[in-house]
């Protein structure tokens, strides 16, 4: 026979505090994140309107070139009627541009937020983290790289700490869950490895870190701030912020080609446009001058590598 669980007081079974609270938390969770997707929503539509009449505009720009180019052709002179024609037409198209490009913004915002609440509740969880397989490790590696948020930058704005090559702050501290490159010792030999923070201890100024592909569930380590190098958190935009890049011959560490550990290399062509990878050459000393030939790495893992060139 099956026991059955009383309450003193009444019938039926009762839940723990802590399970009710965390029931509460994801229940508000969950309704923040259909919130913010209802607003994604609403915010595409009004970014494919904007985009419909901005196209609208340039394409009268286009026909008044055309037929001022008509109606001048025996004339070095623009008319004053085109001059202010034109005048007004590209006013209006910048003003377009920007509120496409500020509902864009607001879009990527509302997006972040989603995949940040989402990151949150997976720390927060109680389950065991899984033991990935290789192959679905370098595909979760490579779609976090490919869905890295593009910064754009408005008008005379520099890019943020943390985008592309911009370095953190120095008063900056990882949140738990952050993806970094860290420094750890094993078999006598130091190493950058891919981690995840799980903590920051402010009175040792040290964090706990996840090797990101320990073979047997987590490997934590405990290391020092200076062992710890945060990974970028917006990709730069070569077209609207090229400094925001290591240029080409930049000595930097980078995540190896379906590895999790940073080597380093020399930056052999920065990105040219916003989903191109670098081109890096990796120290190698099975090659005649020492690199590697080049290969692509993603801007989420490639960083400032603060050592001298060669040794």
């Amino acid at each position: 026979m099956g026991r059955t669980k009383t309450n003193s007081g009444g019938g039926g079974s009762s839940q723990s505090p802590l399970t009710s609270d965390n029931s509460t938390s994801t229940a508000a969770a969950e309704t923040r994140i259909k919130d913010l997707l209802k607003e994604l929503y609403e915010l595409i539509h009004q970014i494919q309107d904007e985009r419909a009449q901005g196209e609208h505009n340039l394409t009268n720009i286009s026909k008044t070139h055309e037929r001022m180019q008509q109606e001048q052709k025996s004339k070095n002179e623009i008319t004053p009627y085109y001059k202010n024609k034109l005048k007004g037409l590209y006013k209006t198209a910048m003003q377009d541009a920007e509120l496409e490009a500020e509902l864009l913004r607001k879009a990527l915002d509302k997006i972040t937020e989603v995949k940040g609440i989402r990151e949150n509740r997976r720390l927060d969880s109680d389950r065991p983290k899984p033991i990935m397989r290789r192959g679905v490790l370098m595909s979760m590696l490579q779609q976090n790289a490919q869905t890295l948020p593009l910064w754009v930058s408005k008008p005379g704005e520099r890019p943020p700490p943390l985008c592309g090559a911009m370095p953190a702050d120095s008063n900056y501290v990882a949140k738990p869950g952050d993806k970094v490159a860290a420094r750890v010792k094993s078999d006598e030999e130091e190493n950058w490895i891919l981690a995840e923070v799980v903590n920051f201890n402010q009175s040792s100024n040290k964090y706990d870190v996840d090797d990101i592909d320990a073979d047997e569930g987590k490997e934590r380590h405990t290391l020092s701030k200076r062992r710890i190098v945060p990974l970028p958190i917006w990709k730069a935009n070569p077209e609207t912020d090229p400094d925001a890049l290591f240029m080409k011959d930049t000595l930097v560490l980078a995540l190896y080609p379906q590895t999790t550990c940073f080597y380093r290399a020399l930056i052999h062509e920065p990105p040219k446009k916003p989903q191109d990878d670098y081109s890096v050459l990796f120290e190698d000393t099975s090659y005649p001058d020492g690199y590697s030939p080049p290969l692509l790495v993603a801007q989420r893992y490639v960083i400032c590598c603060k050592e001298d060139k060669k040794k």
